[in-house]
């Protein structure tokens, strides 16, 4: 799934739906595929890099999905290109998954 195609999944997504991102971790010059799974508890989209002295016009922004995995453990997670976003279910009562 190219990017911008999990960014209209991700406009998509509600609190209480189920949803899987694969994504490409990568260390030095090693890189592996990994899986998360679990319920959204929320999605934003979040100014970061205010702890390093910017100019004023220059604003950075990442998508960040708040889940609840099947363990009960709490994560965030960020998007970027090399995340594949899906909907495993919609919240129950909303019709059939994406």
């Amino acid at each position: 799934m190219a990017y911008p195609q999990s960014l209209r999944v991700f406009e998509q997504i509600q609190p209480g739906d189920r949803i899987e991102l694969e994504h490409e971790v990568k260390v030095g010059f090693r890189a592996w595929r990994t899986k998360t799974v679990g319920v959204v508890l929320g999605k934003e989209r979040r100014r970061h890099s205010l702890h390093h002295q910017r100019n004023h016009d220059d604003k950075v922004f990442s998508d960040v999905i708040l889940l609840q995995r099947d363990d009960g453990e709490l994560t965030t997670v960020t998007l970027d290109e090399f995340s594949d976003l899906r909907i495993v279910a919609k919240k129950p009562g909303e019709g059939a998954s994406a």
